[in-house]
């Protein structure tokens, strides 16, 4: 998802994420799961990096 910001190949895109790619990520995911998230800062904070990112936005889709 995030080689679509920038039309980068999936191979350019950096473990670590800065403020605009998150904020994108993030819009992104509820667009395409039709939900508002509602991150805490701690989340937000939590998401540095592609693995982090993906493992706040599984348990703010799953509710764990």
């Amino acid at each position: 998802m995030l080689a679509s910001y920038g039309n980068r190949p999936v191979e350019a895109v950096a473990e670590r994420i800065d403020s605009l790619e998150l904020a994108w990520l993030v819009h992104q995911v509820e667009q395409r799961y039709d939900v508002e998230l509602d991150l805490s800062d701690d989340s937000l904070g939590r998401m540095s990096t592609v693995d982090s990112a993906v493992d706040v936005l599984r348990e703010a889709l799953t509710g764990i």
